[in-house]
């Protein structure tokens, strides 16, 4: 028997997983020195506070729904492996991964795992919602891109002011 996740759990899933994301990048900006890195951290945690609150929005909405079709075995297994190889789906352990962080270089790597694996998840995740929630999600795909470009930003940056100060 496989396993079954139903709209409504896999909005709970997420709902977690931008809870600890902005858990992870508000514990970047208390940590960095860098200016340029904790303005982004802390506009990366407002923005996975954002989409929380998009999904909490969504669950009263899934409460009843169940999607029209079943899904194999095989694919529900993926999807479990999916969610659990997330980066944030613990809280404690986001913590401790961002006091744990070396550098901001490791810390933007880090990030742009999360959202990689964010971006990842919620493609899966769009199809298995009410087609009207398909659009948000679909938002939320685009911002964790632009996340994504962010931190691509960011550790462009942190790699050329590291060369910098090296010559």
């Amino acid at each position: 028997m496989g396993i079954f996740f139903s709209g409504r759990e896999l909005i709970e899933i997420a709902i977690g997983i931008e809870g600890n994301g902005a858990i992870f990048y508000n514990a970047l900006a208390g940590s960095t020195k860098n200016p340029e890195a904790k303005g982004t951290y802390v506009y990366l945690a407002d923005q996975e506070k954002q989409h929380a609150a998009i999904f909490e929005k969504m669950l009263s909405m899934v409460s009843a729904y169940k999607p029209p079709e079943t899904y194999t075995e095989q694919y529900n297994l993926y999807l479990k492996a999916l969610i659990d190889s997330l980066i944030f789906t613990d809280d404690k352990v986001t913590l401790e991964m961002a006091h744990k962080v070396k550098n901001d270089t490791e810390a933007v790597q880090i990030g742009m795992q999360a959202e990689k694996d964010s971006i990842l998840f919620y493609t899966e995740v769009r199809e298995l919602v009410r087609p009207a929630d398909r659009k948000v999600v679909k938002k939320i795909i685009d911002e964790e891109k632009s996340h994504l470009r962010q931190l691509t930003v960011i550790k462009t940056g942190l790699r050329e002011s590291m060369e910098a100060n090296v010559q």
